[in-house]
């Protein structure tokens, strides 16, 4: 199918309202034109019950498609008890739904990877460097079959996707340790080495000194095929624009704006509104 227009549009975050305001900002069409989420469908805006309502029933249309991020990661440790919600989250009205698993069952089975088109690869937090396309592709087929199997399967595999430091990757890396670092790179990244170590504490602007010998992911160039369009990384409100790298969180949770990325063109539309400040 051919669309009038495609849009990337970067952590929604549950800020339902100014989601709704951008939409009326792209004049979109759901019968021609298709959106593609960044990831962290919820988590900090007023409303991420009626968000993730809104995506699920745009993406069961044809009409949009999303990748998993973090905080949505999150939500299906939550739902699957094996996290406490953390304080700043205002998802309990999710589980309280009475559509509740409906909606967590559908979020559980959204791809890591996706493909907008024939020049891009979407994905929430990066690729690293030390990762061709290819291996990429076929370590989020990974992580997405953990995710989609069982629900045993997946509660087997929650609680082991969360640690303080950041595991080293390496040939022999395998089970739970090779799941996690696979999510960290998808869904956590910022800082890493050329050799894929990363780094968690760092959530600044590019201005601010790093840790010796680390970099943003996407400042170690690497030739890519595809451009990487990724959202999370809040503090760089959708600023950093190479040939090979497009930032698109706006951090409109943090009272900035949603961006959406026109795949034809490269335009970035921002809403006008924000989300009220966490």
């Amino acid at each position: 199918m051919s669309f009038r227009h495609q849009y990337v549009i970067g952590d929604l975050q549950g800020c339902y309202a100014a989601f709704r305001q951008l939409l009326k900002t792209l004049d979109f069409d759901p019968s021609q034109d298709k959106l593609w989420f960044a990831g962290d469908l919820v988590a900090r805006g007023e409303d991420s019950l009626n968000t993730l309502r809104d995506v699920k029933a745009l993406c069961e249309q044809g009409a949009a498609a999303t990748v998993l991020g973090n905080h949505d990661l999150n939500l299906l440790a939550v739902w699957r008890g094996a996290i406490k919600i953390k304080k700043k989250d205002k998802t309990a009205p999710i589980f309280a739904a009475g559509d509740s698993d409906e909606l967590l069952q559908w979020l559980r089975h959204q791809p890591i990877l996706a493909y907008p088109d024939a020049h891009t690869v979407l994905v929430h937090a990066g690729i690293p460097p030390h990762w061709c396309l290819d291996d990429a592709a076929g370590y989020a087929q990974q992580l997405e079959a953990q995710l989609q199997g069982s629900l045993k399967q997946l509660d087997r595999i929650l609680p082991h996707l969360y640690s303080k430091t950041a595991d080293d990757w390496n040939e022999n890396i395998n089970g739970f340790v090779k799941i996690r670092a696979i999510a960290n790179y998808f869904t956590r990244m910022r800082l890493c080495k050329q050799d894929g170590s990363l780094e968690f504490s760092f959530t600044s602007t590019l201005d601010e000194a790093m840790p010796d010998d680390f970099l943003p992911w996407f400042a170690w160039q690497v030739p890519r095929e595809r451009k990487i369009l990724f959202g999370h990384w809040a503090a760089l409100k959708g600023e950093v624009d190479l040939p090979y790298a497009r930032a698109l969180d706006g951090g409109c949770v943090w009272g900035n704006y949603l961006l959406a990325y026109r795949l034809s063109d490269g335009k970035v539309i921002t809403s006008s509104a924000h989300c009220p400040t966490p």
